[in-house]
């Protein structure tokens, strides 16, 4: 969240992220700062493996704790980790190939048994795996060439000097605050692969600035409905019911969105 910070200026809901670009370029710095940390936080997932792998009352808690099957898993149309422990091979981000996640040499860890244990070592492993992705994004942007935004001023707003000279752009300025731009009357839905899921969202454009209807699929919600079929399928103690909830990975302000 730092690093978040320091390219946003915001911890959350930022909007560094936009049509035609990004709102800024990297500040100087971060690069190594993020390389440093990849690095550092690769032996911390070894230290928490040496803590927790061999450890009897970990395993206790764990082993053979809400055991999902790959049919059960399909039936409830569970994604994410809860997919691929029951041992599915399905990651959106290598399955669709979107954004350039095609450029990426890493690998996809899938369960055998489909408990708890499973989705805790899956996590572990998508922290290392997500590590190795830093590191070859890292690598990619040294090489880099380009502005940080299009120069496109009816998508994006124009520079601040570029108005002081240009009637055209202090045009595009006023316009794309006050109105934004509008899209063609389509439909759309696109999906990613996020760390509870699939996350999904559909969007219908009636021709305006603003979308005409939008839905987001949130893993969560899909998950939560098949906690009471964890929990009743085998005879568990209290105790289980927070360890399958943690697996889970349940954020109720996702699911009452």
């Amino acid at each position: 969240m730092e690093f978040y910070e320091r390219v946003s200026g915001a911890r959350f809901h930022s909007a560094f992220i936009r049509p035609g670009g990004v709102s800024q370029d990297l500040p100087k710095g971060l690069l190594d700062d993020i390389f440093l940390f990849c690095e550092q936080f690769f032996f911390r997932i070894d230290e928490l493996q040496d803590v927790l792998n061999s450890n009897r009352v970990w395993k206790n808690r764990l082993v053979n704790v809400g055991i999902v099957t790959k049919a059960d898993a399909l039936s409830y149309g569970f994604s994410g980790v809860m997919l691929r422990s029951s041992g599915l091979l399905w990651d959106l981000r290598f399955s669709s190939n979107y954004e350039i996640y095609d450029l990426f040499d890493t690998y996809i860890p899938i369960g055998f048994t489909g408990d708890c244990f499973d989705r805790y070592l899956i996590r572990l492993e998508e922290m290392r795996s997500s590590l190795h992705i830093i590191q070859e994004c890292l690598v990619l942007l040294q090489f880099a060439k380009g502005t940080f935004i299009l120069e496109d001023f009816k998508i994006v707003p124009p520079y601040r000097a570029f108005m002081k000279f240009s009637m055209e752009s202090l045009i595009h300025h006023f316009k794309y605050y006050s109105e934004g731009f509008s899209i063609t009357s389509e439909e759309s839905y696109v999906t990613v692969e996020a760390p509870k899921g699939e996350f999904g969202v559909y969007l219908l454009s009636n021709g305006s600035n603003r979308p005409y209807r939008c839905r987001i699929k949130s893993p969560g919600f899909l998950h939560l409905q098949g906690l009471n079929f964890l929990v009743f399928k085998s005879k568990l103690l209290l105790a289980d019911l927070v360890t399958i909830i943690g697996t889970l990975d349940l954020v109720f302000g996702e699911i009452d969105r």
